[in-house]
């Protein structure tokens, strides 16, 4: 269940509770006139199934609420309610699909900012693969999978795609690039001066049979790429965001950029492109497989819904 906390103008109260009162999906609802002081409004609570709570979401966009007053969602971790258990029994398809865009939006917005955390996780993650590229290390390259933050910006790409939200793609895009470039640049002289001091050496950056496949981008790359994506936006939309951890380490988007830093601090250009080319087939895959299960996912829920509407049309 999803829990909607509403700040109403006092003039659209009523039509307001009576779309909620008309939903089966909706129920626990709680009407407080001049609940609100500042700003002024009336306050509505509800509880609405997970997959029925875009529906009602857009039909309160039709009253201005988003503009006018406020719309906010939380999602209860334990809710004991018979009503509760009706209303997502009356609402289409199962909880755990449900696909709530505005959450989904939200999210994705505030975790692709540029932010000092963000170019830390990332910078961090960098140097960390770069180090297992070095020590031909596999258990350093998953620990830098897991750090890294890109999937943020990549999902919210792909939300800006799909749906569509063009506002959310430049923000995005150059959250993805701009950090790379910047966490890249931070390795770069971190491995020059190890290389100086004698603790790195070529030798050990362009040899480790163990990392070998950093370097040696193919189709399984991209397949890979695609498989992940997929599993990333179904846990990004779904209840099931414990699954993007196994996300992050099944794809060569970091381990990548590690090693061009590596390469690049400790001379050996020839790895420089191979580790491009991989890091670009990865980043490529998870926006293509990403972007096509949000489309496919909207085309299902809207499907549902028109046929759920039209199953309980008077």
């Amino acid at each position: 269940m999803i829990h909607l906390r509403l700040r109403v103008p006092d003039d659209r109260l009523d039509p307001v509770v009576e779309q909620l009162l008309d939903d089966d999906s909706v129920t626990n609802i709680t009407v407080q006139p001049g609940g609100f002081r500042k700003p002024e409004g009336a306050l509505v609570e509800c509880d609405v199934a997970r997959e029925g709570t875009h529906a009602v979401v857009a039909r309160l966009r039709t009253f201005r609420i988003h503009h006018e007053g406020s719309i906010t969602l939380t999602e209860p971790e334990t809710l004991l309610s018979d009503a509760a258990h009706a209303a997502e029994v009356a609402a289409p398809g199962h909880p755990d699909d449900g696909l709530v865009w505005d959450a989904v939006e939200n999210r994705v917005r505030k975790e692709s900012q540029m932010s000092f955390a963000f170019l830390a996780f990332l910078s961090l993650a960098v140097l960390i693969a770069g180090a297992g590229r070095l020590l031909d290390q596999p258990i350093l390259i998953i620990g830098a999978m897991v750090v890294g933050p890109e999937f943020s910006p990549v999902a919210a790409i792909c939300v800006g795609l799909a749906r569509p939200r063009l506002s959310i793609l430049p923000p995005a895009i150059r959250t993805l690039v701009l950090g790379y470039c910047i966490a890249i640049a931070v390795a770069v002289p971190f491995w020059w001066v190890t290389q100086m001091l004698g603790y790195a050496s070529r030798a050990e950056a362009e040899f480790g049979p163990l990392t070998e496949f950093i370097v040696e981008p193919n189709g399984w790359s991209f397949v890979i790429a695609l498989l992940a994506g997929i599993a990333g936006t179904l846990a990004l939309t779904t209840a099931k965001s414990g699954t993007l951890v196994g996300v992050f380490i099944s794809v060569t988007t970091v381990p990548a950029a590690g090693t061009i830093a590596l390469c690049i601090g400790t001379g050996v250009w020839e790895e420089i492109l191979p580790a491009f080319v991989q890091l670009v087939l990865n980043v490529g895959g998870l926006v293509l497989a990403g972007t096509l299960t949000l489309m496919l996912q909207k085309r299902y829920w809207q499907r549902v819904g028109a046929r759920h509407t039209t199953l309980h049309r008077p």
